[in-house]
């Protein structure tokens, strides 16, 4: 099997209004075309992925996101410059966003640029540039292998 790239991720708010109101602006501040909004789920597709965000279920609603859980951890985007994380850090600030680290290199690819930061339920996310195809070139060796 040959797969093309993650088709897409949901996540599950705790605050669903909260939430949607956050990627409201986020997606399309990414680029990403909103193709669904309504009282049960928000929905945004661009560059080969989407995101979409729920409800929690009623016992859970409130909640906030504990990183260290077993499930997701965190989840990332890939910019197309190493302008665009200095863009993204000025537009997250200027919304409030929980900054976890401003933009910064960082060992896991060559010229790996990265900001962090979490959502309005505490989800853990990142966005960042690596020049080239980085580590998805088909003959990149493994982190670590000699």
């Amino acid at each position: 099997m040959d797969i093309s790239g993650m088709a897409h991720v949901i996540l599950t708010a705790g605050d669903f209004q909260r939430s949607k109101d956050f990627y409201r602006e986020f997606l399309p501040f990414l680029g990403m075309t909103l193709v669904m909004d309504n009282d049960q789920f928000l929905y945004g597709v661009g560059a080969r992925t989407a995101l979409g965000v729920r409800p929690a279920a009623k016992e859970f609603a409130g909640e906030k996101f504990v990183q260290e859980r077993t499930g997701l951890h965190h989840l990332c985007f890939r910019a197309k410059t190493r302008e665009s994380i200095d863009e993204a850090h000025v537009w997250l600030k200027d919304h409030g966003a929980h900054i976890v680290h401003a933009p910064e290199e960082a060992p896991w690819a060559p010229g790996y640029y990265s900001v962090l930061f979490e959502d309005t339920d505490g989800v853990r996310l990142e966005i960042n540039y690596v020049p080239g195809k980085g580590l998805f070139d088909a003959d990149a060796k493994a982190i670590g292998e000699n």
